[in-house]
Formats: structure tokens, C-alpha cells, sequence
């Protein structure tokens, strides 16, 4: 990447990756988002119960898959491999996939990796920020409300229904994506010390973990910001299982444990370098 190339805004977002990684704090967020209102629990329909809600979900899903296929059609994001969906495929029923999160692109890399190994009615159902459900509008905030979303919330009774809505997607074997790095840092490559959230509830309701990173290469191309097209592919590691004798809370920490070092290591075998932070 050539940082001269990039919109003054890039370079800003760039800088600040520099600085937040320098400083250890890898959950901050990088992105200008503008405030956004507070997700209340009358707003958050987490299993689709309102009125035309699994309408609205059809019809988002498949606008998304075309809008997202048109832009690997021209270019704008290139997923060049998928591998270990052995792993994938070994785990039946629930289970929390989770990724490393640098791209608007990324949980599209997961769901086309895997929409082909769903069962009939099964769904990829994501995790996202309070304010990618109530701050958008447009197109994205209509894939944001229904494309299987699970928006979280600074609104404690919304966490609460939040959380009752995890149990019984997973209880029914639905896989959801969580972002255990938290924050989207753009083009990032470095997998990022992890938030517990998503061992939490792997453990809480004894499910596997299934970790997925994506690996980047720059293209030739270049983008509306000045900054190579990336090449990604997306590995499937082999799922992590919480133990039956550890309490929730040790196995919420051997979970994130395992996942990081699972990260870490195909980091440093793809990029054929050690994993260190500030450099």
C-alpha cells in the first residue's frame, strides 16, 4: 500500500490504527461513526417475531448476496481461497463461529465460505454494533435490521432479551458469527487480543467454537480510497470445545485462549513472520 495514494481520511484512519495498536487499545473503535440512538428492547426483533419480519428477511438476504456478488464482479473485494472447511463441516448443531474483523466485506467471506454446508432453514446469523442497527439508513441499514442480525446495546433489558435470543438460536443449531476483536480495523491483518463476550456465551450454553481468520494480499488494484484491492481467504480452524470440567468462567477463558493462539499461529505460518504488536 502506498500511503500517499490514499484520501486524507484513510491515511487519518491508518494513523490511528498506528497509534491505537502502539498503545494497546485494539477494541477502540477507528471509524468516524456518528452517535447513534440506543437500541431499546420494543426495537430489537432478534428471532423475527413482528409482523412481515421473516418477509423483510428473505427479501434482505437476497438483496444482499446480489449486491455483495456485484462487487466481487467488479473487483471491489476478492475472495481468492477458502480452507479447512473440514473443520467446519465436523461440527453439528449450535456453535459460535468467530472472525477477525477488518472489512465491511468479511462476514460476506464467512457466509459465502458456508451457505452451501447450512442445513435446509438454517441461517448464518451475525453479531453487530448497537449502532450498525440503529444509525444506518439506506441499504445497509436494511441489511443491517434483517439480514439475520443480532444487534447488542448499552440498554441493559435489550442485553438481557439479547442474550435469551442467543440460547434459543443456538439450542435450535444455528451458527452465529461474533467478532471477538470487538472494533473493525481497516485492512488490519494482525489478529487482535480478544473481548470475552463471545466465550462467555459459548460456555454458558456449551457450545463449540469455531475460529475463522482471513489472510490478505494486496492486488494490483486499487480502490475509491487510494488502497489495494485485498485478496482474501478464509481459513476454518479446527473447533474449540468447552470442557466438562471446567466451571463457565475458566472455560470462557480457555476458549479465548485457544482461539487467540489458534489465530496467532496461522498468522505467522501465512505471513511467515512472528506475531508482535507496535512494530
Amino acid at each position: 500500500m502506498d500511503y500517499c495514494k490514499l484520501t486524507p481520511y484513510r491515511q487519518k484512519i491508518y494513523d490511528r490504527i498506528r497509534e491505537y495498536e502502539r498503545n494497546g487499545f485494539f477494541d477502540r473503535d477507528v471509524e468516524d461513526d456518528p452517535p447513534s440512538p440506543i437500541l431499546t428492547p420494543d426495537k430489537a426483533d432478534y428471532l423475527d417475531e413482528k409482523p412481515f419480519a421473516k418477509l423483510k428477511n428473505r427479501i434482505a438476504n437476497k438483496m444482499a448476496v446480489a449486491f455483495f456478488e456485484k462487487q466481487i464482479k467488479r473487483g471491489s473485494f476478492v475472495i481468492s481461497g477458502v480452507e479447512g472447511l473440514e473443520n467446519y463441516r465436523k461440527t453439528e448443531g449450535g456453535a459460535i463461529i468467530t472472525c477477525n474483523h477488518f472489512s465491511i466485506y468479511d462476514n460476506y467471506i464467512v457466509y459465502r465460505a458456508i451457505r452451501n454446508e447450512l442445513p435446509k432453514g438454517k441461517q448464518l446469523y451475525k453479531v453487530i454494533r448497537e449502532g450498525n442497527y440503529t444509525g444506518f439508513k439506506g441499504l445497509f441499514g436494511f441489511f443491517f435490521r434483517h439480514c439475520n442480525t443480532l444487534p447488542l446495546s448499552s440498554n441493559t433489558e435489550t442485553m438481557i432479551k439479547f442474550l435469551k435470543s442467543v440460547k434459543i438460536l443456538l439450542a435450535r443449531g444455528e451458527k452465529i458469527l461474533i467478532y471477538p476483536e470487538q472494533s473493525m480495523w481497516w485492512n488490519y491483518e494482525k489478529p487482535r487480543p480478544m473481548k470475552s463476550g463471545a466465550f462467555k456465551i459459548a460456555a454458558k450454553n456449551r457450545v463449540p467454537v469455531i475460529p475463522s481468520f482471513i489472510t490478505m494480499e494486496e492486488t494490483d488494484k486499487t480502490d475509491a480510497d487510494g488502497a489495494n484491492v485485498m485478496a482474501c481467504k478464509i481459513t476454518f480452524l479446527p473447533a474449540i470445545y468447552p470442557k466438562e470440567e471446567f466451571s463457565e468462567k475458566d472455560n470462557a477463558e480457555y476458549l479465548k485462549e485457544e482461539n487467540y493462539n489458534a489465530w496467532k499461529k496461522l498468522y505467522e505460518s501465512v505471513y511467515n513472520k512472528s506475531l508482535v504488536y507496535g512494530d
